[in-house]
């Protein structure tokens, strides 16, 4: 009789830690859910929600809540939990590394780009990246896929097929011209010089593509990835400078060189191979790589004055500006990045952005600019536009009445003109994605 009450009341203990554990986990989960949820809702009310570019998509009925993809996204907050299975908070805010997809121990996330009621215009591309032209592939932010880890994984795959379907031709001087040097580009580049094709880069801008534009102070945000003829890079934050430093020195050990400030104004197949015309020379291949971004040229404002060389559209080195009336137009990112590395370097900072308050910024970048203006280390011009830039102000045109500012230099950050033209002048198919995946499993 002892041992069985002995036996009641371990098996009584045992219970009650279980069910103790169990209403623990199923507060916390709760919590979690709680709080997941009104982030949803306020990324609802600041417009984050609704992704506009590439962005994760849950299947719930494989999704059993591990939170793998949450931990492993280093933007926080645009994948979260509720209920047990993962859902997208700031979609928006989403740039595409990828971190979510293979963190997921069930394969439940696929990378997809735009919505069933947003579209985004894209070139038509196979999944080995040739276009509906044969021999001419497209690697990169392009073809939908940002980041430097995606880019550069893309660079090499775009180029091993291109190595796999290429058909020689007795009249091309070159295996494979590669346009463009980013990372996609530099990628396809060094694979090709591992496969000892002859090969050409040409490059309209400098070595480096987009991220040679970046600010020299702007941390750039990657993962650890294989560069062809390098080897693995373990890289997490690093500086434009750095990275370009290796590109280079990796390049330069390979005796590889890039034609730079050489741009391409078209592309041509008629005769069984291509012919690629720039602005200096005309070349011929068996194939191409397009590796040229989606940005495209500067998107201009169109105003009076903005022809005058104190306006720039990228900013390249703002540890040499000091002591200057600086307007910064726009209020996306690449704006607000660039207002705060030059606000550090004692410029007298403004910003004109026609919106009411600052949308789709990353985290850190509004509490930083927010920070700025609360101790008037920047000021802000919410709903203005630029009217006019005269040679020492500019005339801002606010809900209606005018304001000229004292000015020196001006910096527009208004986005980018997609390559559509050129990519249509082509003959690429150009094909808008309402939802489609760019990257699932198998």
């Amino acid at each position: 009789m002892e041992v069985l009450i002995e036996q009641i009341l371990l098996y009584g203990v045992v219970l009650v830690l279980a069910a103790g554990i169990l209403i623990v986990y199923l507060l916390k989960h709760n919590k979690r859910s709680r709080k997941t949820t009104a982030k949803i809702e306020r990324a609802k009310e600041l417009g984050f929600h609704e992704p506009v570019s590439l962005h994760p998509v849950v299947d719930p009925d494989i999704c059993l809540g591990s939170g793998a993809c949450v931990r492993a996204c280093p933007e926080k907050d645009i994948l979260g939990l509720v209920n047990g299975k993962a859902e997208t908070i700031n979609a928006a805010r989403c740039v595409g590394h990828g971190a979510c997809f293979h963190a997921c121990p069930l394969e439940a996330i696929t990378l997809c780009i735009g919505t069933e009621k947003r579209g985004v215009e894209l070139p038509h591309v196979s999944p080995d990246f040739e276009t509906n032209i044969s021999g001419l592939f497209i690697a990169g932010e392009l073809g939908g896929m940002g980041l430097i880890k995606n880019a550069v994984e893309q660079g090499r795959q775009a180029m091993e097929n291109c190595v796999k379907k290429m058909k020689k031709s007795p009249e091309a001087k070159y295996d494979v011209i590669i346009v463009g040097a980013g990372p996609s580009g530099i990628s396809a580049t060094l694979t090709a010089a591992s496969h000892n094709l002859r090969f050409l880069t040409l490059e309209q801008d400098s070595l480096g593509g987009t991220v040679f534009n970046f600010p020299r102070a702007k941390i750039i945000m990657t993962s650890p990835m294989n560069l062809p003829l390098h080897g693995k890079l373990k890289l997490s934050e690093t500086s434009k400078s750095e990275l370009l430093e290796l590109w280079t020195d990796v390049l330069t050990k390979n005796q590889i060189s890039v034609n730079q400030q050489e741009k391409v104004e078209s592309i041509d197949k008629t005769k069984g191979y291509f012919e690629v015309i720039t602005s200096k020379e005309k070349y011929t291949a068996n194939a191409v790589i397009l590796c040229i971004g989606r940005r495209g040229s500067p998107r201009k404002l169109g105003v009076p004055g903005e022809e005058k060389e104190k306006v720039a559209y990228r900013l390249l080195e703002p540890e040499l500006i000091h002591n200057q009336n600086v307007l910064i137009v726009g209020g996306g990112d690449s704006a607000i990045e660039s207002a705060l590395l030059l606000a550090d370097e004692n410029n007298n900072v403004s910003i004109s952005y026609r919106s009411d308050s600052f949308a789709r910024l990353k985290p850190k970048n509004l509490e930083r600019i927010n920070n700025a203006i609360e101790s008037k280390k920047i000021r802000v011009f919410y709903n203005s536009n630029v009217k006019e830039i005269k040679d020492e102000s500019v005339i801002l045109d606010k809900n209606g009445f005018e304001k000229e500012i004292k000015n020196d230099l001006v910096f527009i950050f208004a986005g980018g003109e997609l390559p559509i033209k050129f990519l249509e002048k082509i003959g690429i198919t150009i094909t808008k994605k309402f939802g489609e995946a760019i990257l699932k499993h198998n």
